[in-house]
């Protein structure tokens, strides 16, 4: 029998733009929280190629870019889609309770 996994509360629905980030720490973790397309992803926010906040980059449809080197990211698996960068990043479920944004850290 596999337990659930534990959603904590991110910020609320009104506090994402669409086409935007907020950057917000969970469980000691800097984790970027995106509203594109009239979905909402959770994704570590740091770029894997220059450990700056993905959070400050431009949002693209389904990918985040890094605003240092340009590299993007998938938002729903975190793998580069783009050079210079070469190592996913951790991406986290998210559910939506009302008008709370809650991620599985």
């Amino acid at each position: 029998m596999s337990e659930e996994a534990a959603f904590v509360r991110a910020c609320s629905v009104g506090d994402l733009k669409d086409g935007g980030a907020i950057s917000v720490v969970l469980g000691g973790d800097e984790i970027a929280i995106v509203k594109t397309e009239g979905e909402v992803y959770a994704i570590r926010d740091w770029c894997s190629h220059a450990a700056v906040p993905l959070s400050e980059g431009e949002v693209d449809g389904r990918t985040i870019e890094c605003w240092l080197h340009g590299s993007c990211f998938d938002l729903r698996t975190g793998k580069p889609t783009s050079m210079p960068a070469t190592t996913p990043v951790p991406v986290y479920p998210v559910k939506i309770e009302g008008d709370d944004v809650l991620v599985s850290i």
